[in-house]
């Protein structure tokens, strides 16, 4: 089951302080953009953030689980609890860069001319 988009809105709303965000559907779930940078991922109406050092002292004693099939283990924030949220919000977003947007491929000019090949006989 996916995350409802009331509950991401909900989520987004209760967060707003944190900084601008916004979301995007992906793989089924959604991912929560703060500063347009990827913060919280929500899968099945759970909210998880990445297990790293520095918000061990922050989450260390929360429920952990893993979002979806294949995923690593992962934080399960309590978002309503805002005195917790934000601080964990704000420490990931200091660590995590903006992501850069991939380059398509190279496209092949329309100009160009075929290289011959050596191989075939003439």
């Amino acid at each position: 089951m996916s995350s409802t988009r009331e509950f991401v809105e909900y989520v987004c709303e209760t967060i707003r302080e944190a900084g601008a965000i916004r979301y995007r559907k992906m793989f089924g779930d959604y991912m929560v953009y703060v500063n347009d940078k990827p913060l919280l991922l929500l899968c099945d109406n759970t909210v998880y953030v990445k297990i790293l050092p520095c918000i061990e002292n922050l989450m260390g004693d929360a429920e952990r689980g893993i979002p979806y099939p294949g995923a690593k283990e992962h934080y399960m924030l309590d978002f309503e609890n805002r005195e917790l949220a934000l601080p964990v919000i704000a420490q990931l977003e200091e660590v995590t860069p903006v992501p850069r947007k991939k380059q398509r491929g190279a496209r092949i000019s329309r100009t160009s001319k075929p290289t011959p090949r050596s191989d075939i006989e003439q």
